[in-house]
């Protein structure tokens, strides 16, 4: 199950970096697999700029590992993997030989994707989203996670846009009383469905739109093959109780390495 769920999550952040092209032709962003790990370069402040899958598809060697630090070092970005405990003492001994060192811990948790039949709320509607509607969302999206950050909001609306454009990943708005209160995405890969970006404006929490939103990405999910759901949080947030409450288990907990100057 571990490479399903890194893969869905790797092959999500390729597709980001190719939306990102898509966009804008002069764009820097690019990606590329290297011993089996996809490296994802999507600007030196992106956190889309790192490694996912690295040690766990194939073995890694002290050459692919000179060809990955170098892919992302010569584009001016810090070199960061998010690796899988499966990766195995190899990969983590090869990462302190280099000097690495562990920056963040995340929980990859997971559930079996279930279709909810209650219909929901009457004042309560969920719909995806065209590319037209890419700014709409962006900003709800951005409202909903920055608003004791507003400084981070134009950052994060782009990074929205970007998002709306991305292959095989529909983004989704949640309107009450027809006014659009929250936004959430999913990225559908081999059956897998990764939930991410789930975010309400202030104005509108605890009114049932999260429910709401997981419910429909989750039957939108069923109805396109796929069968294991997976969201990513931080340790111990409130984010992880949340998905806790919601079904989710912890189906591993994973270390970001950071490449110390």
């Amino acid at each position: 199950m571990g490479k399903r769920l890194e893969a869905a999550e790797a092959y999500g952040c390729a597709q980001f970096a190719d939306a990102r092209k898509k966009l804008d032709l002069a764009s820097p962003s690019a990606w590329m697999i290297c011993a089996g790990a996809t490296v994802v370069f999507d600007g030196v402040d992106s956190p889309i700029t790192q490694t996912f899958g690295l040690g766990l598809f194939d073995d890694l060697t002290p050459e692919a590992l000179d060809e990955i630090e170098e892919f992302l070092i010569d584009r001016g970005a810090e070199v960061m993997h998010e690796v899988c405990p499966f990766a195995g003492t190899e990969t983590l001994g090869m990462l302190c030989k280099r000097k690495y060192r562990p920056v963040e811990i995340s929980n990859v948790m997971y559930r079996a994707i279930e279709v909810d039949d209650e219909p929901l709320p009457s004042n309560i509607r969920v719909r995806t989203v065209a590319e037209d509607d890419a700014d709409l969302w962006s900003r709800i999206s951005a409202r909903g996670w920055t608003h004791e950050h507003p400084e981070l909001e134009e950052f994060l609306v782009g990074m929205g846009q970007v998002c709306v454009a991305r292959e095989n990943s529909p983004c989704f708005l949640a309107e009450i009383g027809g006014l659009p209160g929250a936004a959430g995405a999913l990225i559908l890969h081999k059956g897998v469905a990764l939930l991410g970006g789930a975010a309400t404006v202030p104005e509108f929490r605890r009114r049932g739109l999260q429910s709401a939103l997981l419910q429909e990405r989750m039957r939108f999910a069923a109805e396109h093959g796929c069968d294991l759901a997976m969201m990513v949080a931080e340790a111990g947030s409130n984010s992880q109780r949340n998905a806790e409450r919601k079904g989710f288990r912890v189906a591993y907990t994973r270390l970001k390495w950071r490449l110390e100057k």
